[in-house]
């Protein structure tokens, strides 16, 4: 696989890594260099593992995989955004621990969900018979790099228009997730 083609995957299939950092940067009321690294480690590690996993499952899983895994991506991003769009308009404390999206539960389903794209790019390289390591390791650190600029550019637009846009946030979530949905039911 060639350089380009390579990076061009990465960063494909780190966009929505890269939407969903967006979306938390506006939801976090405070962010600190935690939040930057848990959510940009998260989503490169497991931007970086789904090819792998693919790759080692080749076609025994894909046939299982990819009659639902839009669903699976659309129900973890709609809970997500879901739960931002609740939060928003919830009164609670401002320590709640809750609202932020990089932490327990809300962090393991945003780095699946982001990551199922890369699974099929892991069956693909092994179907056509491709490394998968070189791949893996450009792919996760893209995707980490473009995730930690999405939530410094999200913290910025907060800053300007202030906490109201948490609902901006929770939408553009569960957008993601309708497109996923759409791009795997309705598109040839």
């Amino acid at each position: 696989m060639d350089t380009i083609t390579l990076l061009g995957i990465a960063v494909a299939l780190a966009m929505d890594a890269f939407a969903v950092a967006l979306a938390t940067g506006l939801a976090l009321s405070v962010m600190n260099g935690r939040h930057l690294f848990r959510l940009g480690f998260h989503f490169g590690l497991f931007q970086a593992l789904m090819p792998v996993i693919g790759w080692l499952a080749g076609m025994t899983i894909q046939k299982w995989i990819a009659a639902y895994d839009h669903w699976i991506a659309f129900t973890l991003l709609a809970f997500v955004g879901g739960k931002m769009i609740y939060e928003a308009f919830a009164d609670h404390d401002e320590d709640d621990l809750g609202r932020d999206p990089t932490r327990g539960w809300s962090l393991i389903m945003l780095s699946v969900a982001t990551s199922i794209d890369a699974l099929a790019v892991g069956l693909s390289l092994a179907l056509l018979s491709v490394s998968v390591w070189v791949p893996s390791l450009v792919i996760g650190l893209t995707a980490g790099v473009l995730t930690v600029i999405g939530m410094l550019l999200g913290r910025r637009i907060n800053g300007i228009w202030g906490k109201r846009v948490e609902v901006l946030g929770g939408l553009v979530l569960c957008g993601i997730g309708v497109k996923i949905l759409v791009e795997h039911t309705l598109l040839p």
